[in-house]
């Protein structure tokens, strides 16, 4: 990408950016942040930087996506959750359907839902993938899933995340990158709404 670009992206994110440190210290310690804040970084289309512009995203490359973590962290704040929307959109990118790309990148891109979270610790396997219990039964269209998650970063703060699952027992002996899937989970429902899932591929 043309370097005119990186620098249009930086004044972007400069006039959208609050640049006061002790504003975003005070939101941290509050463990908050602002609808306005919100607002800013979505109105900029910035975190679906990396969405295919069919898709309603920017369609840029990694080099636009590093200038905007930049310069959120130049601002003062911390730019984990959004480089955290950037990769976690990708596996829906890359191993969805496609119609699960119409239905989700779309609200993604536009800021209209939150996927920021990556439900894979667990209280015995911790972040080993090829240990995982949590199960995902297939029922028709839709899994039905039991196990239990710990330690998912910015849940309070996605409307959507993806769960990893096993789809066969591990010693059933199958490749172990086949038996490991990942869904899409609302979080806005108390019961968990189940989405047809993709393959994950670590």
């Amino acid at each position: 990408m043309a370097e005119e670009t990186f620098t249009e992206i930086r004044d972007r994110c400069a006039g959208s950016a609050h640049d006061s440190r002790p504003y975003w210290r005070a939101l941290d310690r509050e463990t908050c942040l602002s609808d306005g804040v919100r607002a800013g970084t979505d109105a900029g289309r910035f975190l679906g930087v990396l969405i295919p512009e069919g898709f309603g995203g920017a369609g840029l490359g990694l080099g636009a996506a590093i200038t905007i973590l930049e310069e959120i962290h130049r601002s003062g704040a911390n730019g984990a959750a959004a480089h955290a929307r950037m990769y976690t959109m990708g596996t829906l990118l890359r191993h969805g359907s496609e119609e699960q790309k119409r239905r989700w990148l779309p609200q993604i891109a536009s800021g209209a839902l939150r996927l920021q979270a990556f439900a894979v610790t667990e209280s015995e396997s911790g972040t080993d993938t090829t240990r995982i219990r949590t199960f995902a039964r297939r029922e028709g269209d839709t899994y039905v899933v039991s196990g239990s998650k710990i330690w998912i970063s910015r849940a309070e703060h996605s409307d959507l995340m993806l769960l990893l699952v096993r789809t066969s027992a591990r010693q059933d002996g199958k490749r172990r990158r086949r038996d490991e899937r990942a869904s899409r989970r609302s979080t806005r429902c108390g019961s968990g709404a189940a989405f047809p899932s993709a393959p994950y591929a670590p």
